[in-house]
């Protein structure tokens, strides 16, 4: 029996990571944060001083960091940086690492590495589209940019961040922009995809709604 695949797509913001999470928990199974990895050298780039605009050193950085997932966790160098990636700075700058094509090929292999053997749930921008574009477990996790900044504006207050909430949306809208329109596996919903619009629904109506197809649809 081949492994189970699921890909979970979508803007920021759209609640990929919380209701992947859940998901692979329900399911029992593994759960990657693809997103985090492109975080984690965003986060090398900055403690480096780096720009994050200029691929050249972006890419060498690249080359030397040891970027990982295991046990739900995102290990930069060996070291846990789950609560680092996670500030605004980050958010502000992920999508220019993301963009480039040599980091993203970089982080493909690592992704399907990590899938090859064993039942995963992943979330990213193109999950569905190239890096398991043959998985039949396909969604795209959506809701309106104001809504996805919203979140993401309650999120960072309870963190103890002060941020505004008219800049917070503006950041999802710009990164939406950014992230469609790359070169390179840019945003887009997979033909095959189930498209789940969150904006009115519950962190647990989407889980459920996502458990229920996979169950429905799994071999058994």
């Amino acid at each position: 029996m081949t492994n189970i695949i699921i890909a979970i797509d979508g803007p920021a913001g759209a609640g990929k990571s919380t209701i992947s999470k859940l998901v692979a928990t329900k399911l029992g199974i593994n759960y990657i944060d693809t997103g985090a990895m492109y975080r984690a050298l965003t986060l090398k780039c900055i403690e480096n001083n780096i720009d994050t605009e200029n691929e050249t050193d972006v890419v060498a950085m690249s080359n030397q960091s040891d970027i990982n997932f295991e046990n739900n966790t995102i290990y930069l160098d060996g070291k846990d940086v789950s609560a680092l990636i996670r500030s605004q700075i980050i958010n502000k700058n992920v999508s220019n690492v993301a963009k480039i094509k040599d980091v993203r090929l970089k982080m493909v292999e690592i992704q399907r590495m990590l899938g090859s053997d064993k039942d995963v749930i992943l979330d990213g921008r193109d999950v569905g589209t190239h890096i398991f574009p043959n998985t039949k477990f396909k969604f795209f996790l959506n809701a309106s940019p104001e809504e996805r900044g919203k979140r993401r504006y309650e999120e960072m207050v309870s963190k103890g961040e002060k941020v505004v909430l008219e800049d917070i949306i503006e950041d999802v809208k710009r990164r939406d922009s950014i992230d469609s329109k790359r070169e390179f596996a840019p945003l887009i919903k997979a033909d095959d995809a189930i498209e789940i619009d969150s904006t009115n629904m519950s962190i647990q109506e989407v889980v459920d709604c996502i458990v229920s197809i996979v169950n429905k649809n799994r071999q058994v």
